[in-house]
């Protein structure tokens, strides 16, 4: 994640050697409030995550497919506001 700031308790290395965001058992990022499903860590999140706002195209995108993939999960999508 390079220069990125996220705290290292919601971290790990990968595979391949590059620190990730830590996922809990139930695939969501550990960053993530499963009440409010708002990250928890906004302001400090990864580049990565600052590149798929709520709601655009890629995140829902993403949203669906990690869906289809985890039949049975909560998933909350949220659809941009038209003003």
């Amino acid at each position: 994640m390079g220069d990125d700031d996220a705290p290292r308790r919601l971290t790990k290395m990968d595979d391949w050697g590059g620190e990730v965001m830590r996922r809990l058992d139930d695939g969501w990022c550990a960053a993530l409030d499963r009440d409010t499903m708002r990250c928890t860590i906004y302001e400090r999140r990864p580049g990565l995550c600052r590149d798929y706002e709520m709601g655009d195209s890629d995140c829902l995108v993403e949203r669906s497919l990690y869906a289809k993939n985890h039949p049975g999960s909560f998933l909350l999508i949220a659809a941009p506001v038209n003003s």
